[in-house]
């Protein structure tokens, strides 16, 4: 509970009063993430970097069952937590079986199942007039955070920040100083590590993508060690670097673009100025509630637009609560044809890029929050914006009690600043950068021990920017 902030019974009971509006006697769950959120669990092992195990659920008027292997609930604690809720642990191959006697027992029962995040082992097995085929309960649930969930992810990216100032630290010495180069790989491993040593540490949330030169501009890359591909940074080339990390709290999904030469070239310092541009055209909307997020997409890519550039990937999608860095129902993107709207306490990523194939990639992200622009409780205060420290709420906007939506900063780790070419940055931008800088110093410098490299190396970047 201290994670999940709504216990597996009021889930069930908010779940079963849908059902009766949809005249739905069994509710089907398959996707694993929304599983694990129904339950309150999370496991290792079953797939790569998402605490997330093989299952199925149902909920019933009279049960609730998880379908699995007994071995991942053979923990007492586990087995404790389930039985509490009233959960019954049954073999994942009865899964099936399970549905058509449902169906059997009662020609008027009526099965819903998302069918559009199931397999068609299930939706075969329904007859169309038995199937309600309908977003289910959990996506909009576990999309939208509560308190305890926000709080967990806004203490994962303050502890991502520490990891991230230690790495940094070690890496512009690495190439600046010592004057070394450093593979893809070990970046990957050295940043890994860092992270390992911050508390509640499971696991990356994704394998790390760097990308040194061209190979940033792969949009998935992943370094190993023996490839054709594997490169090294030294001072005369950018590395993109996309990583994040799954903690007990929380799932944190950052890139940044570095660059330590003295001269990295004025067409890359042009497309990463366009592309924080971007950036920040995206974080700092205001908009109304019952946006869907396409309609954001456009100011992430309206500075490259102007020079006839942009990028072939969204700008932002959904991020769990210590859950798949990649969660619905939600995004930013030029895809119109998803029409879900921007709610509060979901968690989307920013991250607009650029990427000259065969020579660079750029990309900057963030994790951001949406929270309400006036809050109308103290209670709403403390969870959206008051909490992070992102000033005082704006005034009341005189409309038909429409309510707005704004974001919430989440990362908390420094952007390069002489990569940007201030002629082309607004001030408003300017002074959104240096506030930026000046929360994250707030938030993370109490986690670094005061005189040690990662620590001068968090001030340094922090700085305000000259203009």
């Amino acid at each position: 509970m201290e994670y999940a902030g709504m216990t597996v019974s009021d889930k069930v009971a908010k779940i079963r009063s849908e059902m009766k509006e949809k005249k739905s006697t069994l509710a089907v769950f398959s996707a694993l993430d929304d599983v694990a959120y129904l339950f309150n669990v999370r496991c290792k092992g079953d797939v790569e970097t998402c605490p997330i195990g093989i299952s199925y659920a149902t909920i019933s008027n009279d049960a609730i069952t998880l379908y699995c292997d007994e071995e991942k609930v053979a923990s007492q604690e586990v087995l404790e937590h389930l039985e509490g809720a009233g959960v019954i642990v049954a073999p994942y191959n009865d899964m099936v079986p399970a549905i058509k006697s449902h169906l059997d027992a009662d020609a008027k029962n009526r099965v819903w199942l998302d069918c559009a995040r199931s397999n068609y082992a299930l939706s075969r097995v329904i007859p169309k007039a038995n199937l309600v085929d309908a977003q289910n309960p959990v996506t909009p649930m576990k999309a939208c955070k509560n308190s305890a969930e926000m709080e967990g992810m806004r203490r994962a990216h303050i502890v991502d920040g520490a990891a991230m100032a230690h790495f940094m630290s070690w890496l512009e010495h690495a190439i600046v100083t010592e004057g070394r180069t450093v593979s893809e790989v070990e970046v990957d491993e050295v940043l890994t590590g860092f992270r390992a040593k911050q508390p509640g540490f499971v696991e990356v949330s994704f394998p790390t993508i760097a990308g040194v030169g061209s190979n940033g501009a792969i949009i998935h890359y992943r370094a190993t060690e023996g490839s054709e591909l594997l490169k090294h940074l030294d001072r005369n080339t950018p590395i993109l670097i996309d990583s994040g990390g799954q903690y007990e709290y929380g799932t944190t999904d950052v890139t940044r673009t570095w660059h330590f030469g003295e001269d990295p070239g004025e067409e890359f310092v042009d497309l990463y100025t366009r592309v924080l541009k971007g950036n920040i055209g995206v974080d700092s909307m205001v908009f109304p509630e019952n946006t869907p997020g396409f309609v954001l997409d456009v100011f992430a890519r309206k500075a490259l637009w102007e020079v006839g550039k942009d990028y072939g990937h969204g700008t932002g999608h959904g991020v769990g609560a210590a859950l798949n860095v990649h969660e619905g129902p939600h995004s930013i993107s030029p895809r119109w044809t998803n029409k879900e709207v921007l709610k509060k306490g979901m968690v989307t990523s920013n991250e607009p890029g650029f990427y000259d194939d065969g020579n660079f990639g750029i990309r900057i992200e963030n994790l951001l929050e949406i929270v309400d622009v006036n809050p109308s409780s103290a209670e709403e205060e403390k969870d959206g914006d008051g909490a992070i420290g992102e000033g005082p709420p704006a005034k009341k906007q005189k409309t038909d009690a429409k309510k707005f939506l704004k974001f919430a900063k989440l990362t908390m780790i420094p952007i390069q600043k002489n990569l940007i070419n201030l002629d082309i940055m607004t001030d408003a931008e300017l002074d959104w950068l240096d506030a930026y800088h000046e929360e994250v110093l707030e938030k993370v410098s109490p986690l670094l021990e005061e005189g040690s490299p990662a620590m001068k190396w968090l001030v340094k970047s922090c700085e305000k920017i000259k203009r």
